[in-house]
């Protein structure tokens, strides 16, 4: 039998490592932007089309190449950062691994150029499937520009797996989001289609945060800092009230570098137990700062997965370092750490000191009816005060609340043995706030309010996308949002549904819409936290549910714009919500699968009392 085993080519390898390392047009764009940040530029331009699968160009002011260094950094395993084994255990720079260029030139037509400060030419390079077609001089700005053309045109089985661009473009704006968090020292930024998604100017880690999350996250954010001999902890959580229901502001970088690491996570979240209500997530862009010798970062291809040597020190440091955050942001109301620890008191040069007095009007007398109440300047006292009123509305005003408490304890009963308040009037009974108790002829039915609301809301939400009838209701002053780049792309995505819904939403750049009018039966709502929770919401239902668009925005909006447990209800809510829900297609299950209403039976009850 002869021998089977055999070296694989070149280009057949590279393909099986472009399928590690290269796994979307976003796996692409964060190998060059990272090997743009190595090169020392502080300036980086992101161009893509098509969501990348056409055109990906990083354009960069760094060192550049040479000739030779610009042919070898397409060989695999060909690096300027690693010599021995034990650099690998230095590591401070992104690219280290020399996979990247080789993986991307496997699957896609290449063309870079690039050039040196001290050189006056640079140098062209054209490489299609790992083949280099040509490599000639040319004039070109210092620097490096690579484009990355119809990725994965010879391997259609993997382009075929690609999602949408909408979807895709998600991915490359979040891998975006990642690098420039940590290099704010660098301007940024993102064209798509020839359209601007982000032009991010050098600033403040705290500025460039809210410049990429939204610029009203820039007063939710607190700042953290703790330095041991194990780890420098620093950057920003958001405030206990700000949490969502959802993980997408969630940031750990470690020397520079975004990674994910659970354990490290539970630290964060185990600081603000019991601060945020259960299934809510807090935000924090925190970075740790840790002795390469103590972290290995090469345990994966996207090198996102770390290893520290003393995780569970890390971890009380970290969960210390957010509580101590959290401590001081809840006292900065009455007391400010920044002034100067003694009484403020304030001094006019020019007026004498004259020590405080009372003064009593001899003539005054409550009694007294004046028909016209007024303000009278004191000149003694040079303050205003109250003229003689008539006292007697006050009293009428206590009268009128007498009444309404009067009326109001009338339609209350006290139980007696929990000692809840529940409220009955007309056949319905609110109890604990949360159920809707009624009399039905086979026993007693008890509704879950808010679940019944999402049912109601969800069939009459998806009924508008269906039959786009949403009505709107013109905004007398139009209202501002701006919202993060991915939240942008999403919104954009679904400009047709939301319109359908009511919505009178156009965007206006720069990661801003303009709000001309909302749904009519949407009241005192604030539009941009409005949006914001129905994104959140749709991004939480996309990742688990996979629902196609149109219920999965109907579901979300529902879930944000139902009467939640803990409001009481009229008698007429109570008889509208009922008579709402039974006019549903599905009226016992809602919407995330909860049910709505039991029965307790009368055969149940008599059980109870015999």
């Amino acid at each position: 039998m002869s021998d089977i085993i055999r070296l694989l080519p070149d280009s057949v390898a590279n393909q099986i490592a472009a399928g590690e390392v290269i796994q979307r047009p976003a796996s692409a764009v964060k190998e060059l932007l990272e090997n743009a940040i190595d090169a020392g530029g502080d300036s980086i331009e992101l161009i893509i089309k098509d969501a990348g699968k056409t055109l990906i160009q990083i354009i960069d002011n760094g060192c550049g190449m040479s000739p030779t260094d610009a042919r070898m950094s397409f060989e695999r395993h060909a690096t300027s950062k690693i010599k021995s084994a034990d650099d690998l255990f230095r590591i401070k720079t992104f690219g280290f691994r020399g996979e990247a260029l080789a993986s991307i030139a496997a699957i896609a037509q290449v063309e870079m150029k690039t050039r040196r400060h001290e050189d006056e030419l640079g140098s062209h390079l054209i490489i299609e499937g790992s083949t280099v077609k040509s490599q000639q001089p040319c004039a070109c700005p210092t620097g490096t520009s690579i484009m990355v053309k119809n990725l994965f045109y010879n391997v259609p089985a993997r382009r075929n797996f690609l999602k949408s661009d909408p979807a895709e473009l998600r991915h490359i704006i979040e891998e975006y989001q990642r690098v420039v968090l940590v290099n704010a020292n660098i301007a940024f930024s993102l064209n798509n289609n020839g359209k601007p998604l982000s032009q991010l100017p050098k600033a403040g880690l705290k500025q460039r945060i809210a410049n990429v999350m939204g610029a009203g996250n820039l007063e939710k954010l607190i700042a953290v800092g703790q330095e041991t001999n194990v780890v420098k902890v620093s950057g920003f959580i958001g405030k206990p009230e700000n949490a969502r229901k959802t993980k997408g502001e969630q940031y750990f970088f470690a020397n520079n570098r975004y990674i994910r690491h659970p354990y490290l996570n539970h630290a964060v979240e185990e600081a603000f137990s019991d601060l945020i209500p259960e299934g809510y997530y807090p935000s924090y862009f925190l970075y740790l700062d840790v002795d390469p010798a103590q972290i290995d970062i090469n345990i994966h291809p996207t090198k996102t997965e770390v290893n520290f040597q003393d995780h569970q020190t890390i971890y009380a440091i970290l969960r210390s370092a957010v509580r101590a955050a959290i401590g001081k942001y809840s006292l900065s109301s009455t007391l400010d750490f920044d002034a100067e620890q003694s009484f403020n008191l304030h001094f006019h040069k020019n007026r004498p000191i004259v020590a405080p007095g009372i003064h009593v009007d001899p003539e005054f007398n409550p009694f007294v009816k004046n028909p016209q109440p007024e303000l009278r300047l004191s000149p003694k006292t040079e303050r205003y005060e109250p003229g003689v009123n008539q006292w007697e509305k006050i009293y009428e005003g206590l009268r009128s609340r007498e009444t309404e408490d009067l009326s109001a304890r009338q339609t209350r009963i006290v139980g007696s043995d929990f000692g809840q308040e529940t409220r009955t009037e007309r056949g319905f009974m609110q109890f604990q706030n949360r159920y809707i108790i009624t009399k039905v002829k086979s026993g007693l039915m008890i509704i879950d309010q808010q679940a019944a609301h999402e049912r109601v809301l969800f069939e009459r939400y998806l009924d508008r996308i269906d039959q786009k009838k949403g009505m709107a209701q013109q905004q007398l002053f139009p209202q501002t949002v701006k919202l993060s780049a991915s939240d942008t792309e999403l919104v954009n995505e679904l400009i047709g549904e939301i319109s359908n819904l009511g919505f009178v939403i156009e965007p206006f750049g720069n990661n801003t819409f303009i709000v001309n009018g909302t749904p009519a039966d949407l009241t005192d709502e604030n539009i941009q936290e409005l949006i914001e929770n129905v994104l959140e919401n749709y991004k939480k239902n996309q990742l688990g549910l996979k629902l196609d668009r149109k219920n999965n925005l109907a579901r979300a909006m529902a879930r944000n714009m139902a009467v939640k447990s803990g409001k009481v209800l009229m008698a007429e809510e109570m008889q509208s919500l009922v008579d709402d829900l039974f006019a549903c297609k599905v009226p016992d299950i809602s919407p995330s699968g909860k049910t709505i209403t039991v029965i307790i039976g009368d055969d149940e009850i008599d059980k109870r009392f015999n």
